[in-house]
């Protein structure tokens, strides 16, 4: 496999903080032994800041032009016919490839490439409105893990590097994706009626007096949602950062408590929470 080879590594991607395309890649490839279990085999979108975070953001489901032979890719079926060729990220040279493309924020699949239609996870993305009291968005999630706990299922958290928090449940893959959604959206439904004044399911900003969203869509197949260490476009270079569940309880938590330059040192004090997330898969009760 070549070496990734950089064009333009000088360009800076984030004005304020002077990280450029080269400082991106050589994150992405210091993270890629933890990163890669959670993206390996399923299809990313990427989204891509060709201009860095002040320009516009490009969401491409297929894979760019001219790639090389090296980046695998997976054929995935529209719900509504055809096709779209999707880059898949198994190794590290193509995270670094991936920074080349200005690709700060990969989002991935819930299912792998041998079952497409199948999810091996299930996801709530606590999604608040702008300056909500975060410490209403960990009690969300808190609240998530506990109906998740009586279901038989196992939660993890992960701050992600925006303004929420995704909670996730590991499940076997007996289940088509649209059962998933389905059932996701019966389970947010229920996590949300346990804090009626600060949780909703409904999806107008509207119609949400402030409230927190426990969003569900995620579970739609083909849908994605921000990858396990993924750089976000923001001032700082906030990182999606998986998290020991009992953090959730600490009041000085924020959605942007990791960045670019300081989760490398949480992960060597910590490693990776999520590492063991796979054997916890359980069945997702109809």
């Amino acid at each position: 496999m070549p070496e990734v080879k950089l064009s333009h590594p000088e360009k800076v991607l984030f004005p304020e903080d002077g990280i450029t395309k080269a400082d991106l890649a050589e994150y992405y490839g210091s993270v890629a032994e933890v990163m890669l279990p959670h993206v390996r085999d399923r299809p990313l979108n990427l989204w891509r800041w060709n201009q860095g975070i002040g320009g516009r953001l490009v969401v491409q489901q297929d894979i760019p032009k001219g790639a090389p032979d090296w980046v695998q890719r997976v054929e995935t079926p529209r719900r509504k016919g055809g096709s779209i060729e999707h880059v898949l990220c198994q190794d590290a040279d193509t995270l670094r490839w991936l920074a080349n493309q200005n690709c700060i924020t990969p989002h991935v699949w819930s299912a792998r490439r041998d079952r497409l239609d199948r999810p091996d996870h299930i996801v709530f993305d606590f999604d608040p409105e702008a300056g909500s009291d975060f410490s209403l968005v960990r009690e969300g999630a808190l609240l998530a893990g506990e109906a998740l706990r009586e279901l038989g299922l196992e939660p993890f958290a992960m701050v992600t590097g925006s303004k929420g928090i995704h909670v996730i449940a590991p499940i076997k893959r007996t289940r088509e994706a649209p059962w998933v959604r389905e059932r996701a959206g019966e389970i947010g439904v229920e996590i949300a009626g346990r804090s009626p004044d600060t949780l909703t399911t409904e999806w107008r900003k509207e119609k949400r007096d402030g409230k927190i969203l426990v969003d569900t869509a995620r579970n739609t197949y083909g849908q994605t949602v921000v990858a396990p260490y993924a750089v976000r476009a923001i001032a700082g270079a906030p990182v999606a950062t998986p998290l020991v569940w009992e953090e959730l309880s600490d009041a000085k938590l924020s959605a942007r408590s990791w960045t670019l330059r300081t989760v490398a040192a949480r992960l060597e004090e910590k490693g990776d929470p999520w590492a063991d997330m796979s054997g916890h898969a359980g069945t997702l009760p109809g």
